[in-house]
């Protein structure tokens, strides 16, 4: 994984007021820690808790009309800003795309996405695709049982969890 790979910390969903902020949609647990986005592009001069998402205020950004230009925009920074992890803690960044194995070696797909209903994260699996296709997809909980172990190569899915 590189560590000047982007990784995305929140999205524009609009502006706010007449001065130039915007709502962010934001999926990092602490946004305020970071003061710069997007390669330098924009930094952050203020952010406060909205009626639906967070408000900031970047110091490139004027009035509305700037503010509604980066509707859409994706706020990155890169991989190496991340805090380090712990044991057993994982970005998704660094799982989505790794290829899945089985623990007995069988390749199974690559991880597509990560959805978390509300009991801890479920990686989705596809399948290789045929004749063009997509490929079947499967989910897995990211729970030591079922995936025993991953690093920067790949992901090991334990045989009975396998669809």
């Amino acid at each position: 994984m590189s560590a000047d790979r982007p990784v995305t910390l929140a999205g524009v969903i609009g502006a706010h007021g007449i001065a130039g902020e915007v709502r962010l949609k934001v999926f990092a647990d602490d946004l305020a820690s970071y003061k710069s986005f997007n390669g330098g592009a924009l930094t952050l001069k203020s952010l406060r808790t909205g009626s639906n998402g967070a408000i900031a205020r970047f110091a490139e950004i004027a009035d509305r009309n700037a503010a509604e230009a980066l509707r859409g925009t994706q706020l990155t920074v890169p991989r190496s800003a991340l805090p380090p992890l712990g044991e057993g803690e994982y970005y998704h960044v660094d799982l989505l795309g790794l290829p899945a194995v089985s623990d007995a070696g069988e390749a199974l797909g690559t991880v597509v996405a990560i959805d978390n209903y509300g009991a801890g994260d479920v990686l989705e699996i596809e399948r290789p695709g045929v004749e063009g296709r997509p490929g079947k997809r499967f989910m897995v909980p990211m729970q030591p049982q079922a995936v025993p172990e991953w690093d920067a190569e790949r992901l090991v899915i334990t045989a009975s969890f396998v669809e």
